[in-house]
């Protein structure tokens, strides 16, 4: 079941076993808050997007029957997350495609998926950007092989009408989300930031949108902080990472 170089990690919260390894992307705080930040359907269709190792549909499987794809381009990250799958047993209700998010309508219909998630490269591309030079960590963080505009597009295009898009992304780049959600006909409805503590700049951001929604009822949730004063886990994320103690 384990390569060289991997571990089986746990969320405790959802009882999830992970592969993962230190020489390829891992995954973060990130994942675990987009898993519990949309309203996820009981039912239907749900397709993660830049799945990486699976983490966030993965996490995602526990709260619902619905079933889940999941889209990779790197083949070292999705087999970490088709072994996943294989490890919780949960064959009948996930698949994890190795492909490129533009090649997305080969294998699924437009029109037809019920919440999209995307946990997506954060930097733009740039003849300036320092890049990490693991290729994994490179095409994991930063616009290389996908852009905020195509995540979105092939959403927007995967969505139902009123089907829920949900991401996280780095407040720093609001404006360009915002505008690009509503280009693709994604009117954005609850909009979260995250903070490491009180006192700092909020370093995480949570979008959910529904496509062909009304302008109307965008709601600001309550920010959500990381860590405490003594730098322990807050309630809250404590609670998505372990569960209820």
């Amino acid at each position: 079941m384990l390569n060289n170089g991997e571990r089986i990690d746990q969320l405790y919260a959802e009882d999830i076993r992970i592969i993962q390894s230190s020489e390829v992307f891992s995954f973060s705080l990130d994942a675990v808050l987009l898993a519990n930040f949309p309203r996820v359907p009981k039912h239907g269709r749900i397709i993660d997007l830049c799945a990486g190792n699976g983490a966030v549909g993965l996490f995602l499987s526990r709260k619902t029957s619905a079933s889940i794809d999941q889209i990779e381009l790197q083949p070292r990250l999705a087999d970490m997350g088709q072994r996943s799958i294989q490890l919780n047993n949960l064959e009948q209700q996930m698949t994890m495609y190795t492909m490129d998010l533009k090649d997305t309508f080969t294998q699924f219909t437009p029109d037809s998926i019920d919440l999209v998630v995307c946990n997506p490269p954060y930097f733009k591309e740039l003849p300036t950007s320092k890049k990490n030079p693991n290729p994994y960590l490179a095409a994991a963080r930063h616009e290389i092989h996908t852009t905020l505009e195509d995540v979105i597009a092939v959403s927007s295009r995967l969505l139902k009408m009123n089907g829920h898009f949900a991401m996280v992304h780095r407040p720093d780049r609001f404006l360009d989300i915002i505008d690009c959600l509503r280009a693709h006909k994604i009117a954005p409805k609850r909009i979260q930031f995250v903070y490491p503590k009180e006192g700092k700049d909020a370093n995480i951001l949570l979008v959910e949108g529904i496509k062909h929604g009304k302008n109307e009822g965008l709601r600001f949730l309550p920010p959500l902080f990381t860590y405490d004063e003594q730098g322990n886990y807050t309630k809250l994320v404590k609670e998505m990472l372990y569960g209820n103690e």
